[in-house]
């Protein structure tokens, strides 16, 4: 079997390759059109961030059986298409993060000692101190957007410096935070404490320009912000305002919303410290991802279940046609109780009735799982991953069976339990292979469950819907569907609404102010 492995992988993956027997073919950098014309010649790929793999360049690879990032993220590959056509991708969550976590606080001291602008001056021949004044660490306050492995690993070394850590974290329940001395606040609160603020988050549809002007405009004058995570976290044009005018002292920046980029407002700045996205940039850590997706690729091609599936659970046998459809509906149902969640998750349960029972559960716990994790943690948590991840976070996991066949032959339950709210949803799937939401928290519905979705809790009395609909309508807001379900007349019920495009906050806050809508929360699978 033949392996093309593209943007110079490390060799450590290659000899695990080649001592499995496998024939590599190791090359730099390739665009669409060369990879088309070669990869229906390979059984696998191996890329790192370089190379696009596009919808157009897997068209013909009818060989192709899997691909692997080695690395954390996938966005240069579109999953998607992959997973239509049946190939398998994995990638490397593990390899880089202490790599990750030394780059942040390298940065961190640059940014507070004015390091790389020092180095500059002294080598043009200027001898200046007073125009580098630092600040020290000690007893400064780092806010922490994202606990996961990274930011974890960011607080540990954090602490050696004597460190405040305060964190922002949905999923990170208070017990794990403790272990680690952080404190958990909401986002704002964070946001205005922070001396320093270092960002390890995904990039989601949910963090997407997550710091704009309004939350940049949050943080206290002569704070000063690093991003090791992703481009498109933070506003640039916002950030160079807000650093221009003054009102933050200096940025770090490893990432952007565009890569590769050799010119950006932001270059100009004096008090910005850039790297080209070299979070991942050790000798250590390209081996470690090389060797992770490696061993996958030779799992996958002796026909054996691999460690981290991005795209496609591992069900085998004659229960994978019948499971399939499933799979696909409990990861819908995670995502969609996991975005109406707010606050830490403390159990996750899954329950299954009629046919199903007979199956083992652990694929669609697992596809729950991911899709719950998801939003947060984005490339980070897989389907083979997801139960140790969640353990991790503190979430209870339970899984239930039943065979008693009510109104539907296959009905999938799920509950989530936070400290101060629990959402229970029940989903099937219908004669056309769609998943649908047929209950939630005890209301009978029939919606679907993709692309763009509001929810909706009111009072049942006139004028509720009209309002709601007119909102949406004078914002350029199309609604495609609508379903409203209540137990009795008069009292609590609920709108599940599928809608065109993302609802953007402050139309959230009119909807709000509707006089008997209880909340609004906008979601998008």
């Amino acid at each position: 079997m033949r392996v093309l492995a593209l943007d110079h992988i490390d060799p450590q993956g290659l000899k695990i390759l080649e001592e499995a027997g496998l024939e590599v073919e190791a090359r730099g950098k390739m665009d669409e059109e060369e990879l088309k014309k070669v990869l229906p010649l390979y059984d696998a790929l191996i890329v790192r961030s370089a190379t696009r793999v596009t919808a157009a360049a897997m068209a013909g690879a009818r060989r192709l059986r899997i691909i692997g990032r080695a690395g954390v993220g996938t966005d240069n590959i579109d999953v998607a298409a992959a997973t239509e056509r049946g190939i398998l991708v994995v990638n490397a969550p593990e390899g880089n993060t202490v790599a990750a976590a030394e780059h942040t606080l390298a940065l961190m001291l640059a940014l507070a000692r004015n390091i790389p602008q020092a180095d500059k001056f002294l080598k043009e021949g200027i001898w200046e101190k007073k125009k580098f004044l630092g600040v020290e660490l000690k007893d400064k306050t780092l806010g922490i957007l994202g606990l996961g492995k990274i930011g974890s690993e960011v607080a540990r070394r954090a602490r050696a410096f004597d460190m405040r850590l305060l964190a922002y974290d949905p999923f990170v329940p208070p017990e794990q935070a403790e272990r680690l001395e952080v404190g958990l606040a909401p986002l704002e609160q964070v946001l205005k404490e922070a001396d320093f603020l270092t960002i390890h988050l995904p990039l989601t549809k949910d963090t997407y320009h997550l710091l704009g002007r309004r939350e940049l405009g949050l943080m206290k004058p002569g704070a000063r912000l690093l991003n090791v995570a992703r481009g498109g976290i933070v506003d640039e044009e916002a950030l160079y305002d807000a650093l221009a005018g003054g009102h933050l002292a200096g940025a770090a920046l490893d990432v952007f919303e565009q890569e590769p980029v050799t010119a950006s407002p932001l270059f100009r700045l004096a008090n910005v410290i850039v790297t080209p996205h070299l979070g991942a940039s050790t000798a250590e850590a390209q081996r470690a991802v090389a060797a992770e997706v490696a061993q996958d690729v030779v799992r996958c091609l002796k026909g054996e279940p691999v460690h981290n599936a991005v795209n496609i659970p591992v069900v085998r046998g004659p229960q994978a046609e019948v499971l399939r459809p499933y799979l696909e509906l409990a990861e819908r149902l995670g995502g969609f109780l996991g975005q109406l969640m707010e606050g830490p998750v403390l159990e996750a349960e899954l329950t299954v009735d009629g046919d199903l029972a007979q199956y083992d559960l652990s694929p669609l716990t697992s596809s729950f799982l991911k899709g719950l994790l998801r939003p947060l943690l984005g490339d980070a948590v897989n389907y083979v991953n997801a139960p140790v991840v969640a353990k991790k976070r503190g979430i209870r996991v339970r899984e239930n069976k039943s065979r008693d066949m009510g109104y539907y032959t296959n009905l999938v339950r799920a509950r989530l339990q936070g400290r101060r709210e629990e959402f229970l949803a029940a989903g099937t799937v219908n004669q056309a292979g769609e998943p649908r939401l047929v209950g939630l928290n005890g209301y009978s519905l029939d919606a679907g469950l993709k692309g763009h979705m509001l929810y909706v809790p009111h009072i049942d009395r006139p004028k509720i819907i009209g309002p709601v609909g007119l909102a949406m309508g004078d914002h350029g807001i199309n609604i495609a569907a609508m379903q409203v379900g209540r137990r009795e007349a008069g009292g609590e019920a609920v709108m599940i609404m599928s809608i065109d495009s993302e609802v953007p906050r402050e139309v959230l806050q009119v909807l709000r102010r509707i006089s008997g809508v209880l909340d609004v929360r906008y979601l998008h699978l």
